[in-house]
């Protein structure tokens, strides 16, 4: 069985949602970033030695791996093009496609990480806060036409990455009067992809603890 190795409240919520809007069920594993463990006893630093989720391993005679959350996200996509969750590859609707991921993971989650550490100076804070109220602006921007979702008015990728580094509450980044996108992220709570993805992840989480504790 295809194995994703993910850890409590990160970026692998994206590839969870996206393998539920595809009907896919990898067998989940969480991993306890701070205590190092995983819930099936797996050496995660086999895994993967960078230290990271999420993880992806492929149920093929190699036993492939796959990380980083908007590669996985893309290569589950790609193999149902049905699903419209990504547009189709050597296009350019693609290319601008990539462009959005890649403007997210660099603008959003990226900015995120060291103020929930809190690894930064005061200044260094204010300035991240500005350059993610900037980021997520642009993404209200977006919404301003009245589409359901960031490319138009079907759930994509991109979508489920949003989803996934839905950090400002932690980082204390300013964006909760962006009414586009607050309407936005209620759209995306709805969705039963979404609502899996979570329930799922606290029963893994709940039943690593207990064995922990065990």
């Amino acid at each position: 069985m295809t194995k994703l190795y993910i850890a409590h409240q990160t970026c692998s919520q994206t590839v969870q949602i996206i393998a539920n809007e595809l009907g896919l069920s990898p067998e989940l594993i969480h991993f306890d970033v701070f205590g190092k463990s995983t819930s099936n006893g797996d050496d995660f630093n086999e895994v993967n030695p960078l230290g990271y989720v999420p993880v992806l391993v492929l149920d093929n005679a190699q036993n492939d791996q796959l990380s980083e959350t908007v590669i996985i996200s893309s290569y589950l996509a790609d193999q149902f093009p049905e699903s419209q969750l990504t547009p189709p590859a050597g296009t350019l609707e693609r290319a601008k496609f990539d462009q959005l991921l890649n403007f997210l993971a660099t603008e959003i989650a990226q900015k995120h990480i060291p103020l929930m550490r809190k690894l930064m100076t005061e200044d260094g804070i204010k300035w991240s806060h500005a350059k993610l109220a900037s980021a997520y602006g642009v993404l209200d921007a977006r919404l301003a036409d009245g589409r359901a979702y960031l490319t138009g008015d079907t759930f994509t990728v991109a979508d489920a990455y949003v989803f996934g580094t839905w950090w400002h509450e932690r980082s204390g980044a300013p964006i909760t009067h962006l009414k586009n996108l607050m309407a936005y992220k209620a759209r995306i709570d709805a969705r039963a992809s979404v609502q899996k993805a979570l329930k799922d992840e606290a029963e893994i989480v709940a039943l690593h603890e207990a064995r922990k504790s065990a």
